[in-house]
């Protein structure tokens, strides 16, 4: 499933022409950013999370972590991060390639306010070695997602 549902999504909704295919993974936001050649702020990173056992993904800034007050204020629960080895079962995606795209059903999406201080950010999409990019102003267009602010920035 993964890449191929993502990029099904994509082309139904006009923008699979902004898939790149990188000879290298770029499965964390490091990675990702050295491939692409931008900073790493700029990568629009995935985390997967469990809500009374229901399967959750928030995006992110690269340069942003979730603030246990924010997340539990907002959700009413404590941060309980998918484990590694289920995200793929639960989530759809690899973990490298999550996104908030071509996700297994059921599973709710959410864009975290980090984002909205970027123009561009891109995504992974599906597999550790695609991104793709996305204007901020359109992503939740793409994305069938609700803007929430359950981040803070990390301090370098």
């Amino acid at each position: 499933m993964s890449y191929e549902s993502v990029k099904e999504e994509l082309e139904r909704k006009g923008y699979a022409n902004r898939i790149t295919i990188h000879p290298n993974p770029c499965d964390t936001v490091e990675n990702a950013a050295r491939m692409i050649g931008c900073e790493e702020k700029l990568i629009a990173k995935t985390m997967s999370f469990l809500l009374d056992d229901k399967p959750i993904v928030i995006v992110a800034a690269g340069d942003a972590k979730i603030d246990n007050r924010k997340y539990k204020d907002m959700f009413k629960k404590k941060a309980k991060m998918v484990p590694w080895e289920e995200v793929e079962s639960i989530i759809g995606h690899k973990p490298g390639g999550v996104c908030a795209l071509g996700l297994n059903k059921g599973v709710v999406a959410y864009l975290d306010e980090s984002l909205k201080r970027f123009e561009v950010v891109y995504s992974a999409a599906g597999a550790p070695e695609c991104t793709v990019a996305f204007r901020v102003d359109e992503v939740d267009k793409v994305i069938d997602a609700e803007w929430i602010d359950v981040c803070k920035l990390i301090e370098a």
